[in-house]
């Protein structure tokens, strides 16, 4: 078996058997590690093969201070915070407003801070490029909390009509909220 360093080398400089041992060898230990922090089996192996791809481009900078399994945790940390990050702003942005609180707080870092104020006010100035129907409706339902019978009801519109109008809804809310 090749020591750490000849096997980070042999990646660095092309080796595909190199590549081949070093994911033979750890992707076992990775995934299990990552398991414990994730539950869902395609989110585990879309994030282990995110970290392998991140300690790739890393490699360069590796100095054998620690174990090359303790490289690939710690880049993998990270990619478990980002997902769960992105996966709390997905679910922010079609949620009840009060609920961006909660992320705000875990965020800590002066940047953090910045961005989120910046997704606060992105949010509610994509809220206010709406026309008026669709940002009504989506106050109704995810900052009112409204159930899609009810916003169908004070609407005086059919359940079906109302859950279209909402889809459209999002949908403008999506292509404005990604519009730069």
């Amino acid at each position: 078996m090749k020591s750490e360093k000849e096997l980070v080398e042999g990646i660095l400089s092309g080796s595909e058997k190199s590549l081949r041992i070093f994911y033979g060898e750890c992707k076992p230990k990775l995934t299990n590690f990552i398991r414990q922090r994730v539950s869902n089996e395609k989110d585990v192996e879309e994030l282990v093969q995110d970290t392998f791809m991140a300690a790739l481009e890393a490699f360069r900078d590796f100095t054998y201070r620690s174990s090359l399994y303790t490289f690939l945790c710690a880049i993998a940390k990270r990619k478990v915070i980002d997902f769960y990050r992105r996966k709390k702003l997905k679910r922010i942005i079609f949620s009840q407003m009060p609920a961006i609180e909660p992320l705000l707080s875990i965020l800590t870092t002066p940047e953090d801070k910045l961005d989120e104020k910046l997704l606060t006010q992105k949010i509610e100035e994509t809220l206010n490029a709406l026309s008026p129907q669709y940002r009504r409706l989506l106050q109704l339902k995810y900052i009112e909390g409204w159930s899609v019978t009810k916003i169908a009801q004070e609407m005086t519109i059919s359940f079906k009509s109302a859950e279209s109008k909402l889809f459209r809804a999002r949908q403008a809310f999506v292509a404005a909220y990604t519009q730069e």
